[in-house]
């Protein structure tokens, strides 16, 4: 009998995982309580993928020998614990992706903050290199899906605590741990600890030939170092301290350390400006190191990267108010990054779906530097709680359109209107790139 694979979930990643098992000869079938967008339900259609939209048949899916999770399904599922119940195997889909791999190697990059662009700049690196890699994971194509249509010798993946969760025999040949602060608690039981752990599950299978490259000024990261042991080549990056091997920021100059190499650039010919990108970019330098990437090549990158979509992006000036695009901030801490680096008054958008959030992080940058605040969201009483009395005014919009009038009006010539929600997106977009693209469509209606 064939083996039979199930897919819980019909998103990128579901269904990556759903064209991949295919190929490799699963019997897959493909459950999604919601409802598949077209285009994924004609790809499924075209290579005879079994599937189901709008409800999960349980005796279907208790049939699976093994179960592919979305990483947005939480482990409170009533139907993941069915499935734990009946001892079903669940693996992630980057897990699957692995397994049919081959000899490819993998650059994987995980943290709470500058993922996206961490990772991005890292396949600008290898693309301006002349390295035959794809980007996938959290960002792009789903790493089946690149295995599947069209596979690589170097796969950079964006790797989400979620996709972590559900990792058996995964292993990346360079890990990148940025930061670990307190994001999506939600799903961790509210404990800050377990989150760390599904962080640190990116070196789980980490071998005597690995890399591992961490942020040695994060207290999370470095406390829970000093509490395992590790069996691979650590490269820490610092603006504290200067590690043998590594890399580290000292006045306005980056050192990278790699075996006997010794190389140092100055921070002013970044393309990515503020300190929280600093870090991210001397990472990025580091993973290509590693790669034996020339250093010329690392430069030539790393002044020529454009920033992502979402973050950071500015969208326009109206009548002296430049307008900035953050959407992707879904976290108080992307939040704080965006506003340390602000230096004109700003009128700050923020709200959405609550993921256990403290404000009290972002208060002093508030104080300092917020005018007003424009909740968008379904419910803002936190918000409110937090900054009544700090900042007025404070008013609630609930749609793109509406926050960007609102902050219009409120907002001077010389002001910064900024899109940073320190939420998730979900109580009234589909996403975050569909609130980014909702607020810079409001901006050029204005």
């Amino acid at each position: 009998m064939s083996y039979r694979l199930v897919i819980l979930g019909g998103g990128e990643s579901g269904v990556g995982a759903a064209l991949l098992g295919k190929q490799q000869g699963y019997d897959v079938f493909l459950s999604d309580a919601g409802y598949l967008n077209e285009r994924y339900k004609t790809q499924l259609s075209e290579s005879r993928v079994e599937f189901e939209e709008g409800g999960h048949t349980i005796h279907k899916i208790l049939s699976a020998d093994e179960v592919v999770k979305s990483p947005g399904i939480p482990e409170k599922n009533e139907l993941i614990k069915a499935i734990r119940a009946n001892s079903i195997p669940v693996i992630s889909e980057i897990e699957l992706a692995y397994r049919f791999k081959g000899d490819a190697k993998i650059i994987a990059i995980t943290g709470s903050n500058g993922k996206s662009t961490t990772t991005s700049l890292i396949y600008h690196i290898c693309k301006t290199a002349g390295l035959d890699c794809a980007l996938v994971g959290n960002i792009g194509y789903s790493f089946a899906r690149q295995v599947a249509e069209d596979p690589k010798p170097l796969y950079v993946a964006e790797i989400s605590s979620f996709q972590l969760d559900d990792i058996k025999d995964f292993r990346a040949d360079v890990s990148l741990l940025l930061n670990i602060t307190e994001d999506h608690l939600d799903r961790y039981e509210y404990k800050f600890e377990n989150y760390i752990d599904s962080k640190f599950r990116i070196i789980l299978n980490a071998a005597s030939n690995d890399y591992f490259i961490y942020n040695a000024d994060d207290e999370v990261i470095t406390n829970k170092l000093k509490q395992i042991t590790l069996h691979t080549n650590l490269l820490p990056f610092s603006m504290n301290y200067e590690p043998n091997e590594g890399g580290y920021i000292k006045g306005n100059n980056m050192t990278l350390r790699l075996h006997d190499e010794r190389t140092t650039w100055s921070v002013y010919d970044f393309a990515l400006k503020g300190k929280h990108n600093q870090y991210n970019t001397m990472a990025s330098c580091i993973a290509a190191m590693v790669m034996d990437i020339r250093k010329e090549k690392i430069r030539v990158a790393v002044t020529d990267f454009q920033s992502l979509e979402h973050r950071m992006e500015r969208v326009a000036t109206v009548r002296g108010v430049e307008f900035i695009n953050d959407s992707k901030a879904t976290n108080v801490n992307s939040t704080w990054y965006a506003l340390e680096s602000m230096e004109k008054p700003v009128i700050l958008i923020l709200g959405g779906q609550d993921k256990g959030n403290d404000y009290g992080l972002i208060e002093d940058l508030v104080k300092e530097k917020v005018k007003a605040i424009v909740c968008m969201g379904v419910d803002n009483s936190k918000i409110h709680k937090a900054f009544d009395g700090l900042v007025s005014p404070i008013i609630d919009t609930a749609s793109a359109e509406d926050a960007v009038n609102a902050s219009f009006h409120f907002a001077d010539k010389g002001d910064v209107v900024l899109l940073s929600p320190a939420c998730a997106s979900f109580d009234l977009f589909k996403n975050y790139e569909d609130r980014g693209r909702q607020f810079k469509e409001a901006v050029k209606n204005l």
